[in-house]
């Protein structure tokens, strides 16, 4: 095992890692708008939450060498499942072509007051 971590990506706010690259999949911890340098919670908006979301995400990929074309599954947790849409349209302009299956699930909250949260499972080495 390969524990992922990057300092482009938000460091862990508990007691997990980034990311664990296990039996040819990267295993990924749920990103939040969190921007990497300060720990903030950043945007107000789902959308501009759901962009620092999808940064995060691409570095994580990026610390393992690989990109958005190989993320298999993700989960996303919604704080208000009224913004999926909105949400839909930022997720989308990251896979372009190569869509993963996917979980989209509300939940009541969220850490740190965020909108959004997502994990994924990604493809390493292919």
């Amino acid at each position: 095992m390969k524990t992922i971590a990057t300092k482009k990506a938000p460091a862990a706010i508990g007691p997990y890692v980034q990311g664990v690259v296990a039996g040819g999949f990267l295993f990924a911890s749920g990103q939040i708008a969190l921007d990497p340098q300060t720990g903030e919670l950043v945007g107000k908006t789902v959308e501009e939450q759901s962009e620092q979301v999808m940064r995060n995400m691409g570095a994580i990929l990026e610390s393992a060498g690989i990109g958005f074309d190989q993320v298999v599954k993700t989960t996303c947790f919604l704080d208000d499942m009224d913004d999926f849409a909105a949400f839909n349209k930022v997720y989308a302009r990251s896979f372009e072509d190569h869509l993963p299956a996917r979980s989209a699930v509300a939940v009541e909250r969220l850490p740190k007051g965020a909108l959004i949260e997502v994990e994924f499972i990604a493809k390493v080495g292919e």
